[in-house]
């Protein structure tokens, strides 16, 4: 490896940032030959970071893929069944029953190494090492527990440790697959108006997913109308979510709402969804 292509690795390591211009420090017969050597360079190096900084870390316990054993399918289903009519159900659940990946010892290699592009591998190592207490890349690295790609959820192991019991990280990163997902994409019908799943305002995508994180617990936790008023007001009286993408008293009165009526996933969906121009 020569200096040229050695910095460019070291500044892919520390930062997650990449020029494709200076890919053409790699061998290749071709600009895309090059880029694709010079990714394989940089993921191949991101996985021997991740080996080295997890080495001492303690990681034994996270062997035993036993605990893996969440259905998927049946957590999504309720809010599946509260956002789309019938006929389209069956397609989605489909989807999203194959689309959460654990970033565990026996996956995270073949998952950097396949990961749609190298700024989502670099928040992926990020989002593993934490999992595990080891150092981060980069002071400034995203400190997430899952990330969401077109059609796949990318959860942190941490999710095992959740003490919180309004929290669903598989839940949050499933919701934010709705705006991701084209309808095309897995076979549905599609508009010029009606491209996606769901059509969720941008600046409400975050407050769409934690809305349908806390509502579908709060839906598992109370069997009764008065055991999910209970919660919600335990809920809202505890510190707020620290994510300032969400204003956390939109977010409370998005949750009342919700409990208060029969399908709480439509009034979620009604309070995020991007707003309609209006004829004039």
């Amino acid at each position: 490896m020569n200096v040229q292509q050695q910095a460019e690795i070291d500044r892919f390591l520390s930062s997650g940032d990449h020029d494709d211009i200076l890919f053409q420090n790699w061998p290749g017969s071709s600009i895309i030959e090059q880029c694709v050597n010079g990714e394989a360079a940089m993921r191949s190096a991101l996985n021997a970071a991740i080996l080295k900084r997890t080495e001492r870390a303690a990681v034994s316990e996270c062997h035993d893929d036993s605990r893996l054993d969440i259905n998927v399918r049946t957590k999504v289903t309720p809010m599946v069944q509260g956002l789309f009519p019938r006929n389209e159900q069956t397609v989605i659940l489909d989807m999203l029953e194959h689309s959460v990946v654990f970033l565990t010892p026996a996956t995270i290699s073949t998952i950097i190494k396949n990961a749609p592009w190298l700024r989502t591998a670099w928040n992926l190592a990020n989002m593993y090492l934490s999992s595990f207490g080891a150092k981060a890349l980069a002071d400034d690295a995203p400190t997430i527990v899952g990330l969401s790609e077109e059609t796949t959820c990318y959860v942190s192991m941490k999710y095992y440790g959740i003490n919180n019991r309004f929290e669903d990280y598989v839940l949050h990163e499933a919701a934010h697959i709705f705006h991701n997902c084209k309808r095309e994409m897995i076979g549905l019908p599609a508009t010029r108006r009606r491209k996606w799943l769901l059509d969720i305002d941008f600046a409400k995508r975050e407050t769409f997913a934690y809305s349908c994180e806390a509502y579908s617990r709060i839906l598992e936790l109370g069997k009764t109308p008065l055991e999910r008023f209970r919660l919600l007001s335990e809920h809202v009286e505890e510190p707020m979510l620290s994510d300032d993408r969400v204003d956390a008293d939109e977010y409370a009165d998005i949750l009342r709402e919700a409990v208060s009526s029969r399908n709480g996933w439509k009034r979620i969906l009604g309070r995020c969804a991007t707003k309609k121009p209006t004829r004039s």
